[in-house]
């Protein structure tokens, strides 16, 4: 994004940012804040709890193979399962 659409997109950031804050404020200050103020203050933290750097699975480090928890509950009682998926004992 280049000029007038990088310039846009920090204005929506910027105006959702301080009508964020300006909820957050009123619930706390004010005593009289209502319902408007409260569903804009949990939707703004709603939004920031979203996993917004998640990977595809085949892409992230340290993933699990698709197939271990199978072979983990399928071992059950019949042996120690290594970090490698093979049943031992």
């Amino acid at each position: 994004m280049t000029g007038i659409g990088r310039w846009g997109v920090r204005g929506a950031v910027l105006g959702l940012g301080a009508l964020w804050w300006w909820a957050v404020v009123r619930l706390v200050v004010v005593p009289e804040a209502g319902v408007l103020e409260a569903a804009v203050a949990a939707g703004g933290w709603g939004l920031s709890v979203l996993p917004v750097h998640c990977v595809p699975k085949a892409q992230a480090s340290g993933v699990l193979g698709s197939g271990r928890w199978r072979r983990v509950w399928g071992a059950g009682a019949r042996g120690v399962v290594s970090r490698r998926g093979e049943v031992r004992g």
